[in-house]
């Protein structure tokens, strides 16, 4: 979609480049949400570390740095501002 639209962007492969601690305290901050709201409850590691999604920011937080497929995604970031791309439209407006 950001293609079609001739948006300029770099893409992050997230499992093999993890976000780090403090990569991702600065995304919640600029999405203006709680690690709580973008954890995936249907993810393997969720399961399987037995979260319930009622944990700290800073528990929630080091698990996503540990195990990167538990952040909701995609997630666009430009500048101070950040979107979480569900529905896709969304990242669109970081650049409009």
């Amino acid at each position: 979609m950001l293609n079609e639209k001739g948006v300029d962007y770099s893409y992050r492969e997230y499992t093999q480049k993890p976000l780090s601690v403090e990569e991702l305290r600065s995304l919640f901050v600029k999405l203006g949400l709680r690690p709580k709201d973008l954890v995936r409850k249907r993810d393997k590691a969720y399961k399987k570390l037995g979260l319930t999604g009622e944990e700290s920011d800073d528990t929630l937080i080091l698990h996503m740095a540990e195990n990167p497929t538990l952040l909701e995604r995609p997630i666009g970031v430009l500048d101070d501002r950040a979107a979480v791309g569900r529905p896709p439209e969304k990242l669109l407006e970081l650049v409009t």
